[in-house]
This record gives C-alpha cells, sequence and structure tokens, in this order.
C-alpha cells in the first residue's frame, strides 16, 4: 500500500481518508494564507503568476517577505496533489458513483481557481474585498471537503433536515464573511500600502459579536430540539463556537496579535467544518445493508 498510498486498488476506508486530507489540507493552506498577510508579506511576490517581472521565484532583495509568500504559494501545489489523489480514490473506488466523482474533480478544480483568486489578490495590492473572497472560497473547499466524507460513508442526510439546523448553517455562514469583513477594516492589510475596505473596525466587530450571539443561540436551540446523533454535532459545533469567541474576545482586547488571530483563522476553518458536519448528520448512523455504496441521493 505505500507506495501507491491505497490508489491502486482503494477500499472505502482508503476513500474516506483522502477525503479527511483534504479537509484538513484546505484547512492548512487558510492558516498559512493568514501567515502570509500577518507578517505582513502580502505583496512579498508583488506580481503572478512570476514572484517578479523577471523571476518566478524571489530574490535576495525580497528578503524575507518573498520567501513567506513563496512558500504559499508552493504549498498550493502541496494542495493540488492531495486533491488530485483524492479524486483519483473516489474515481477508482468500486463504490464510487457519478455524483462523487463530480464533487471530486469541483473540489480539485477549486484549488488551482483558488491560486487564480489568490494572483488577482496580489494584482489588486490586496484588497480587502478579493482577499475576503479568497478565504471564503477555502472555507468553501472545506465544506465541500465534509460533504464528500460523509457521502463516502453514505450518512448524507440531504433531503430530510429540520429547518432549524439548515437556519444554524446558513447563519454560520453569515459568521464567517462579517469576520472577514472585519478583518478587512483591521490593521493586518499584507501590506503597509495595501487599502482597507474604510469601515469602522469597532462597530463591524460588534456586529461580527452579534452574529456569534445568534450563531450560538440556533446551536443552543438545535441541541435542545434534536437527539441522537444530530445533537451529539450540535454539542461538537458549540464547543467549536465558544472557543472561536474566547479566542475573538481575547484577541480584540489585546490589540490583535497575530498568534491569535492566526488561532481564530484555523477555528474559522474549524467552525465551518463542524457546522457542515451538523448538516449532514443524519439521525442514526445507516446499517452496513442499507447504507448505498453506488449512490448518495440528494
Amino acid at each position: 500500500m505505500a507506495p501507491t498510498l491505497g490508489l491502486r486498488d482503494p477500499d472505502r476506508t482508503v476513500v474516506e481518508r483522502w477525503a479527511w486530507a483534504a479537509v484538513v489540507a484546505n484547512g492548512f493552506i487558510i492558516l498559512t494564507g493568514g501567515l502570509v498577510r500577518l507578517t505582513g508579506s502580502g505583496l512579498g511576490c508583488p506580481t503572478w503568476p512570476k514572484c517578479t517581472d523577471e523571476s518566478f521565484v524571489p530574490h535576495r532583495e525580497l528578503g524575507m517577505h518573498g520567501l513567506i509568500e513563496f512558500g504559499n504559494r508552493l504549498l498550493t501545489y502541496v494542495l493540488i496533489a492531495i486533491v488530485v489523489a483524492t479524486f483519483v480514490a473516489v474515481w477508482r473506488w468500486s463504490g464510487t458513483s457519478r455524483r462523487l466523482r463530480q464533487l471530486a474533480a469541483l473540489i480539485a478544480l477549486g484549488v488551482p481557481f483558488q491560486g487564480v483568486i489568490g494572483g488577482i489578490t496580489v494584482l489588486t495590492d490586496l484588497n480587502p474585498w478579493v482577499v475576503s473572497l479568497h478565504l471564503l472560497l477555502s472555507m468553501l473547499l472545506v465544506a465541500a471537503s465534509m460533504l464528500l466524507v460523509f457521502r463516502v460513508r453514505g450518512e448524507d442526510r440531504v433531503g430530510t433536515r429540520r429547518p432549524l439546523v439548515m437556519l444554524t448553517y446558513l447563519v454560520s455562514w453569515v459568521v464567517v464573511y462579517l469576520g472577514t469583513v472585519v478583518t478587512g477594516s483591521g490593521p493586518h492589510a499584507g501590506d503597509d500600502e495595501s487599502p482597507r475596505n474604510m469601515l469602522d473596525p469597532r462597530l463591524m466587530s460588534h456586529v461580527h459579536a452579534w452574529s456569534v450571539y445568534v450563531l450560538v443561540g440556533l446551536t443552543l436551540l438545535v441541541i435542545w430540539k434534536e437527539s441522537g446523533r444530530v445533537r451529539a454535532a450540535a454539542v461538537v459545533l458549540l464547543v467549536v463556537e465558544l472557543a472561536q469567541g474566547l479566542i475573538g474576545f481575547v484577541q480584540y482586547f489585546n490589540d490583535l496579535p497575530i498568534t491569535l488571530v492566526a488561532a481564530h483563522l484555523v477555528g474559522a476553518a474549524v467552525l465551518m467544518a463542524a457546522a457542515t458536519r451538523l448538516l449532514l448528520t443524519p439521525d442514526r448512523a445507516p446499517s452496513p445493508a442499507s447504507a448505498p455504496s453506488h449512490d448518495v441521493r440528494v
């Protein structure tokens, strides 16, 4: 198995592991992209797709910022390798379906598309609205990878969800989006010359906080109304929300230290994965006889 990483004749377990690898890798690239911005290295490579007009790699004059930005670009290729391997595993699995292959293909294509959006952020001098889109697309890839995990398991319960759960999921996206707006108004622009979105960071922080309060309230309602596996998934989401809220408050009242902002970014990716897990969790695990192996109906 080692030379082929299970891709020659993958079973369900191998495919699920690759799907989880896609979740983790898409979350990790959110962290590294955030570190590029937090260290002021967003324009370490001042153009795209080359690092400079003359070279694809940074030269000495670009210093550490150039190395950090270029390193993040290189990590994108690692992510591409992981999502392509995930697609190959899904494609070669005997229990696959057309729907599974389509989803894996979208995830694989989404990563280079993210690279293009990343290039646009550089070419627009880190316009905060483009940077926001860049992060949201990464969050979408995290959610899509979680969907792939559940479809491989045969546990996707689309079509039987409760409205309250769906509303909670929608509000989780609102929370993440407002977080990007707060970031666009704050001090960590990625470069000293990069523009801000001209919104009041204090006001937007309060708006973002209130959206978190709404999300926590909805999650508590889900825990109260639901039972079994759905309730358990909601409890996990609540724990993530409370941890994220704590990090958010501490970073706000301590002038946004880089380490806490980075932790908050990772927490946002975990939040989206946990919210997607709640959305997709069925009331009970399917029995081996009833679990779909060739298609998952939506």
